[in-house]
């Protein structure tokens, strides 16, 4: 019996022994498989955290205006701008032993065991914040037990190479809340209209109680259940000492005011601008779409929210729904080149193609501003002379020939003025001064003035026939309405990602581009076409809308069959109009041929409402001169009109009008023949007083 006893032993013994053996290999393997893993975790790196977010579009003055999401509502914010409540009622409902743990809760995965064994069901949750975070970021929600393998692998992967702060913040940026929000502070809007930072222990509890199932706990949609759940959430909160038992009931009792709305409405504000912001930044920030439209962006943009108004509110007021014609607007700060207003159409919902920065059109007259700030370089000045008939002009060496006509075919058959002619847009003077310089010149100081548009040197290019668009027009205007310096359309102040960084911020231009005697000069001509003086063989063109004018405004009005312009500006603000068929047909009602005019005038009046009038000031190197606008010589008291004329200085003109003090010999007038006197005796008197 001994001898059976002692083989049993032997035997039992031997099989411990294995036992050991085998679990010593078992736990070496185990070990070395931990360590790799550890190792393999190591080598990967942290894992990327970017994740969809809404980019958020602003105002100048900081207004939401607009965002670019994928139907999900996410903004980030840093954990510094959430308020302590949150964290606290986050942490003490999902992960009260988040700081302590590295991933994983192992007493709490035990007592999940247990408690889903007792049920024979699947009835209490284990997972930490950091593998909720994993989930969220890399993960579905499957059940799986390879979705479960790499969860915990990422989970690892988060610990080992972010902080504490760095995983919490990400969570609360990540984690649903229900109705379309993504993240605490996109629940905080839609629920309270507030920030994350805040939240008062009351909706803090609230929010905190919604992640465990959004669809069962929203307060919009199940108000009981998300009190019985806010209950659950303070008691963790002073079971875990963040609050006292008084403030957990204070915070029961407290009334909440729920907003159910997000931040920025469905409807976009100025759409067209919205969308050239985006091609800027894809063109000239470099920004691919993806990045754009969920990259978590803040960009803050120059729109002014009033002037966009006042420019939609134009269009709305004067544009007939009888009539199927399409217009255009911008506006911009000449100063910096912020653009503060952008229309690109009459509806965008029925066509979002962007004429205000895609179209392609003729210009018309109003490229004439262009040609003649080139004739000033070239030696001309307001008073220069050239014959207003009917002309052909031939070139190509005698085989081609062109022939320009006035409007309505009127001509003064005889010499007008430069500054005459832009009054009255008188085109044969335009072509004449343009084959006079040379065909090229008008192209080289367009330019200048910022036009990248391919221009033909043809007779016709004095009269605006070479399409440009409408952006690079009104920049041009702008540069001459800010005396002479660089400046380009600028849709974008400043973009910061979702970290905070600035990774974009507009620097101006300084530069000088034009010389700025003679861009006030030609500033100054422009004002003309709102000036009766200059009425000639033909109205000054801004005649029909000067009415409506209340401050000093230079500008150009521009004519072809199918396009129609006006382009103007004050120290404060320069703005373009273009009205015209889509497909280039002819404009043929009389109404619609009138509305670029109108609408630019109801705009720049009511966005200017309320700013001060500002009139050009004159540059050092030039002298105001009265004149007499048909002829541009020194006006005397005989003239029927004088009209003070700027001029650089040295180019004044210095021969007196004695047209009308000829005339003045054989007027009547109530004087005595003794006391009528010669007509030379009158100019020697004229010319002995100044």
């Amino acid at each position: 019996m001994e001898l059976i006893t002692g083989q049993n032993f032997k035997r039992t013994a031997k099989y411990i022994r294995a036992a050991v053996i085998i679990a010593g290999l078992m736990s070496i393997l185990l070990l070395l498989a931990a360590f790799s893993l550890f190792t393999y975790a190591k080598i990967l790196g942290a894992p990327p955290l970017a994740v969809p977010q809404s980019t958020i579009f602003f105002s100048e003055n900081g207004d939401v205006i607009g965002e670019s999401d994928n139907g999900q509502k996410r903004y980030w914010v840093k954990l510094d701008d959430i308020s302590k409540e949150l964290i606290d009622a986050t942490i003490a409902v999902e992960d009260q032993h988040f700081y302590n743990h590295y991933g994983f809760d192992m007493k709490r995965i035990a007592g999940a065991v247990i408690a889903d064994v007792r049920a024979m069901a699947k009835v209490q949750g284990a997972s930490t914040i950091t593998q909720q975070y994993a989930r969220n970021l890399f993960l579905g929600h499957d059940k799986t037990w390879q979705r479960k393998i790499t969860e915990a692998f990422y989970t690892l992967r988060l610990e080992m190479n972010y902080s504490k702060e760095e995983i919490l913040e990400g969570y609360l940026n990540t984690i649903y809340y229900g109705h379309r929000a993504y993240g605490v502070e996109a629940a905080s809007q839609y629920y309270f209209g507030k920030s994350a930072k805040e939240l008062t222990l009351a909706q803090a509890s609230i929010l905190a109680g919604i992640p465990k199932g959004p669809a069962n706990y929203s307060p919009l949609e199940h108000f009981d259940r998300a009190k019985n759940r806010q209950s659950i959430v303070l008691k963790s909160m002073e079971k875990q000492k963040f609050i006292t038992a008084a403030e957990a009931e204070e915070a029961k009792l407290t009334k909440l005011t729920l907003t159910g709305k997000h931040p920025s409405s469905e409807e976009k504000t100025a759409p067209y601008f919205q969308d050239a912001v985006q091609k800027a930044m894809k063109n000239e920030l470099g920004l691919d779409e993806r990045t754009i439209q969920l990259g978590g962006l803040k960009v803050y943009t120059t729109l002014n929210k009033e002037k966009q108004k006042a420019a939609e509110e134009a269009f709305d007021s004067i544009m007939s729904d009888r009539s199927e014609i399409q217009a255009a607007l911008i506006a911009m700060n000449p100063k910096n080149g912020e653009v503060e207003a952008l229309v690109g159409g009459r509806n965008y919902k029925e066509s979002p193609f962007n004429r205000a920065i895609q179209a392609v059109r003729q210009p018309g007259s109003t490229i004439k501003p262009l040609l003649y700030y080139s004739a000033l370089e070239k030696g001309f000045t307001p008073s220069t002379t050239l014959r207003s008939e009917k002309t052909t002009f031939t070139f190509d060496d005698g085989a081609s020939s062109y022939t320009p006509h006035n409007f309505n075919h009127q001509y003064a058959e005889g010499n007008i003025t430069l500054a005459q002619a832009i009054a009255l847009s008188d085109n044969v003077y335009a072509v004449k001064t343009h084959m006079f310089l040379g065909e090229d010149a008008l192209i080289e100081t367009a330019k200048k003035f910022g036009i990248a548009s391919k221009l033909s040197a043809v007779p016709s290019l004095a009269l605006g026939t070479s399409g440009v668009r409408m952006l690079e027009m009104v920049n041009a205007y702008g540069i001459l309405a800010n005396g002479g310096k660089e400046v380009e359309p600028v849709f974008i102040k400043q973009v910061v990602n979702h970290k905070g960084d600035v990774i974009y911020k507009h620097e101006p231009h300084k530069k000088r581009l034009l010389d700025a005697d003679k861009a006030y000069v030609m500033t100054q001509m422009l004002t003309g076409i709102f000036d009766k003086k200059l009425n000639g063989h033909a109205s000054v063109t801004g005649t029909a809308i000067l009415p409506q004018l209340t401050r000093p405004y230079a500008g150009k009005s521009g004519t072809t069959p199918s396009d129609s312009w006006m382009i103007g500006y004050t120290p404060q603000l320069v703005a373009g109009v273009w009205a015209g068929f889509d497909h280039s047909q002819r404009i043929e009602a009389a109404e619609d041929k009138t509305y670029a005019k109108k609408i630019w005038a109801r705009f720049m009046e009511n966005s200017l409402e309320g700013e001060p009038v500002k009139g050009f000031k004159p540059t050092e190197g030039v002298r105001g001169v009265k004149v007499d606008p048909t002829n541009g010589l020194l006006a005397t008291e005989d003239c029927p009109v004088a009209r003070t004329t700027y001029f650089e200085k040295g180019t004044e003109p210095t021969e007196y009008c004695t047209v009308h003090i000829h005339d003045g010999l054989f007027q009547n007038d109530s004087k005595t023949p003794a006391e009528k006197k010669a007509w030379y005796k009158k100019f020697l008197e004229f010319w002995d007083s100044e």
